[in-house]
């Protein structure tokens, strides 16, 4: 029997929702701002208020409805229901989300990392059909990732398995990550890394498409864009980025063996430019065995993963 639940994805400019059913089709959709700097409260109540719209304009009642799963960015304590810190949204430090929604709408609720939902996404209705073992990772502002071992996903000790973005890729000095520490996988290749890289050949006094482009800020999508209208920088930064992703991901692929490595997130949208330099320098730095046996592929549900794998919690 189709059952439905409710997926929430929550981010630093939106919080998308969705009525999913048990087969992972989305039935119904909407997007609200979430309004950060107006505090944790407003946008629980924002979010509370968006609940009750899609349960009208559905027609579905509460007790119809399986369960509510919500990804956020950031720590996140599964078996307690509480968001712990969400660095890209202030204010939400130690917010019991799911009790907050359980009393409300007494449906059971469900909190995980965003990345995670997305894995369980892919898992289940994308990319990674039929796996048993995989990393799905999303590259943006930072690098995320989450893990299937043996088909279920991997949380650890303290729910904290998966920061790919912190694997050290440097013993000394290195670029500063935002988690403090220093050569970070993430400081090497990010959204930021990227921008940092084609500031600082701009800062040369070079002219490339890029600049022409940039308005007035450059963005990893500007570079992107410039990539693809052939310029030369622009498509040497991607090989760069994907020449160290590739590093980070041999490690990670020697000690896990998994069939998939799905690609995710804003920077992935570069496509081959990303992903070829990737692949090579992964097949040629992971160990024979392993390296034969990953295949790298895109993510397929794009912006949908999050509320699809947000629905799936509540039987993860």
């Amino acid at each position: 029997m189709v059952k439905n639940r409710i997926g929430i994805d929550v981010g630093g400019t939106n919080v998308k929702l969705a009525l999913v059913t048990s087969e992972g089709k989305i039935i119904y959709s909407n997007s609200i701002p979430t309004r950060a700097e107006m505090g944790y409260e407003y946008t629980v109540d924002n979010i509370k208020q968006a609940i009750r719209d899609l349960l009208q304009e559905t027609s579905v009642n509460p007790k119809d409805v399986e369960g509510i799963g919500f990804g956020f960015p950031g720590q996140v304590d599964y078996k307690s229901g509480i968001v712990r810190l969400a660095p890209n949204i202030p204010g939400w430090v130690d917010v019991p989300i799911a009790k907050m929604i359980e009393d409300e709408f007494h449906i059971p609720t469900r909190v995980d990392n965003d990345v995670r939902c997305a894995a369980l996404g892919e898992l289940n209705f994308g990319a990674g059909k039929g796996c048993e073992n995989l990393i799905c990772i999303t590259v943006g502002t930072g690098i995320g990732s989450g893990l299937i071992v043996n088909g279920k996903l991997v949380r650890g000790a303290s729910n904290a398995a998966g920061e790919i973005g912190h694997i050290k890729l440097q013993m000394h000095d290195g670029p500063i990550c935002g988690c403090g520490d220093t050569g970070c996988l993430e400081a090497f290749a990010s959204g930021p890394a990227i921008v940092a890289m084609a500031e600082d050949y701009i800062k040369g006094g070079k002219s490339t498409k890029f600049r022409e482009l940039a308005n007035p800020d450059i963005t990893p999508y500007i570079v992107c864009e410039a990539a693809k209208a052939g310029d030369p920088v622009a498509k040497r930064i991607f090989t760069i980025m994907g020449e160290y992703i590739g590093i980070g991901l041999a490690s990670v692929v020697n000690l896990l063996n998994p069939e998939k490595v799905i690609i995710g997130g804003g920077v992935a949208a570069a496509g081959s430019f990303l992903m070829d330099p990737l692949k090579e320098t992964l097949k040629k730095r992971a160990m024979k065995i392993a390296g034969e046996t990953v295949d790298v592929v895109p993510a397929q549900l794009g912006n949908t993963a999050g509320v699809i794998g947000a629905s799936l919690l509540i039987e993860s």
